[in-house]
């Protein structure tokens, strides 16, 4: 049975069945029946957000079949034609990467042909491997084929259709598998430029799936391992912990596990780990912005992600916003979202969601006042959370018609603000806790502080409503946030008003504090 590598438990390099814990990769492959495809000849897609085991199990797979040896399979990344355009340098590049990869899995090495056209060169070699290969059968895995656009991207797929019709032993690979982030029905899309884009060049795939996301068990089955090889335990806390902060997703997995067992506790440490460890190697993740995490903060600057993201931070209804748009598409596909019937569109996880909050306020952040000048502590050193959000209100009326001007999130610039301001007084000694979707119609916070807790809602005021019916559903919904919490935190309702003739109001009109209840209403 092939395995899946787990990168955090590595010892001596990627993609070494013998070094790693692992879990069957049939068991994250939603829809698929792997011995199928070989055996009807199909060719197929598999497509999953980066950094979610693709190519750990391609390789896995690849070495599976050709340890069986009844047909023999080969991994073939086409990354290097990223930013290509012109067909002859796409194919060529192709061509080069077959060599490349043949060569290093110890396979039989096809030669090039440069007696035709790149095109053809490449479908010559194709057929040419597949009779070297003979009487065992060809079967091509073809990875990070998103990056192929335009011509190129047209022209690759045309190929594979044309030799469909011929495979077989000797004459072309009897099944291919196309991988990457984007599903086949997308390539085309992708293909921009070309005249005849809608025309489906690869419509002869038979599957398309995906590779989900670690389940609970699938992270107990893991640590069991290492806990079978080293003795070291895991808590039910602290992987209940784990699996709520990442949801599943396996480069999070990885880096959590990886840093709490390696870096928080040290290698030689067997020390059981605890939630405090792993809320230990989160901070790390977020302060080291490792790469995966930061490429995904870059791309919170595509006008097509901010369309997406800002909807959801502010809660807002949009009704533009489909499972079938392009820009929501790319969203997920990206594995920064996800959707469900319960919450709608929502960030993919509260690491995510910490990770591209403080993306987008990290300037907020580093050019605010030095918490030393804020009255935000009392004697004891606990945190004052009246005099912390009073503080917050003199600098709203002092700097945000300014830095407002400035910001690229501008519907969701208060709650940006006010998260980059809490974080000022938590980074180190708290941690804050996000519940935001789309359609919700708020934001809330989880504040947690050397042991205290509170929340916080942020409500907004638009053009279509009153800040009384605003006030009215913000304490009902506050109230039924404060009740997942035992014992009841102190609870604040922050509204800010963002009409335009709410603007035009003298700033001793706009701020205001006031008690319901127990709940304490703040007004911006």
């Amino acid at each position: 049975m092939a395995k899946r590598e787990v990168r955090f438990f590595n010892k001596t390099g990627p993609c070494n069945p013998d070094d790693h814990y692992m879990l069957p990769p049939e068991d994250r492959l939603v829809g698929a029946q792997l011995r199928r495809y070989i055996r009807d000849k199909l060719y197929w897609v598999l497509h999953a957000p980066r950094q979610t085991g693709k190519t750990t199990f391609l390789h896995s797979w690849m070495r599976q079949i050709n340890k069986e040896g009844k047909a023999v399979a080969c991994y073939v990344s086409v990354e290097a034609c990223q930013g290509i355009e012109s067909i002859e340098d796409g194919m060529m590049t192709i061509c080069n990467a077959i060599q490349f990869y043949a060569t290093a899995f110890d396979l039989p090495v096809p030669a090039a042909d440069d007696s035709t056209g790149p095109l053809s060169d490449l479908s010559v070699m194709v057929s040419n491997w597949a009779k070297l290969v003979a009487p065992k059968p060809l079967i091509l895995l073809f990875d990070e084929v998103d990056v192929l656009q335009g011509p190129p991207l047209i022209s690759f797929l045309r190929l594979l259709r044309s030799g469909f019709a011929s495979r077989g032993v000797g004459r072309f690979p009897e099944s291919i598998a196309l991988v990457g982030i984007h599903d086949a029905k997308d390539y085309v899309t992708d293909g921009k430029g070309d005249v005849e884009a809608n025309w489906p060049p690869f419509n002869i795939k038979a599957d398309s799936v995906i590779l989900s996301n670690f389940s609970k068990e699938d992270m107990a089955k893991l640590f069991a391992q290492r806990t079978a090889e080293t003795g070291q335990q895991i808590t039910p806390e602290a992987l209940e912990y784990a699996y709520e902060l990442s949801q599943g997703q396996p480069w999070i997995v990885n880096s959590l596990f990886g840093r709490a067992v390696m870096r928080v506790l040290h290698e030689d440490n067997y020390e059981t780990v605890t939630v405090e460890h792993l809320k230990e190697a989160r901070a790390q993740m977020l302060e080291a912005r490792e790469t995966h995490l930061d490429a995904l903060g870059v791309r919170l600057r595509d006008q097509r992600i901010k369309r997406v993201i800002q909807s959801i931070i502010t809660g807002d209804t949009d009704p533009t916003l489909g499972r079938m748009d392009p820009d929501v598409e790319l969203a997920i596909d990206l594995g920064l979202i996800g959707w469900d019937k319960e919450n709608g569109f929502k960030i993919a996880n509260p690491l995510y969601e910490e990770l591209l909050t403080r993306y987008l306020n990290s300037g907020y952040h580093d050019s605010l006042p030095p918490p030393s000048s804020w009255k935000w502590q009392k004697p004891d050193g606990t945190l004052d959370m009246d005099s912390l959000l009073s503080e917050f209100q003199r600098f709203w009326r002092r700097h945000s018609d300014i830095w407002e001007q400035k910001a690229d999130y501008t519907e969701a610039f208060p709650h940006l603000l006010l998260m980059a301001f809490l974080q000022r007084i938590t980074n180190g000694e708290g941690y804050i806790d996000r519940e935001y979707a789309a359609g919700r119609g708020r934001l809330d916070l989880s504040i947690e502080y050397r042991g205290q807790r509170f929340i916080i809602e942020i409500k907004l005021v638009h053009y279509y409503e009153t800040s009384d019916e605003v006030r009215e559903e913000g304490l009902e919904q506050i109230r039924a946030y404060r009740d997942k919490f035992t014992p009841a935190p102190p609870a604040y309702l922050l509204i800010f008003d963002r009409r335009p003739e709410a603007k035009q109001r003298p700033w001793s009109d706009r701020l205001s504090r006031t008690q319901e209840d127990d709940l304490t209403i703040l007004t911006l």
